[in-house]
């Protein structure tokens, strides 16, 4: 695993956010805007990745008409 793969959600996020606001500022010279948007480019899918784990682990409890608790997937949608 990458260093960066090893940092949290909310570590990379704040990373973007920070490349982000780089790539706004008309100041950044055009190597290092490719070079941060490849970095971004890498976060967004790291990003993506760990909301597909966490999505996988998401799961509903439910009450059946004996009371007994069963476990199924988290189907979303308003309560």
């Amino acid at each position: 695993m990458s260093e960066k793969e090893n940092k949290s959600f909310e570590e990379m996020l704040k990373r973007l956010e920070e490349i982000v606001r780089a790539l706004d500022n008309v100041e950044t010279p055009l190597d290092t805007s490719l070079a941060l948007f490849e970095e971004g480019a890498k976060l967004v899918r790291l990003c993506t990745d760990k909301l597909d784990a966490a999505q996988q682990k998401v799961t509903q409890l439910t009450t059946g008409a004996d009371g007994t608790l069963t476990e199924g997937e988290f189907q979303g949608g308003t309560r």
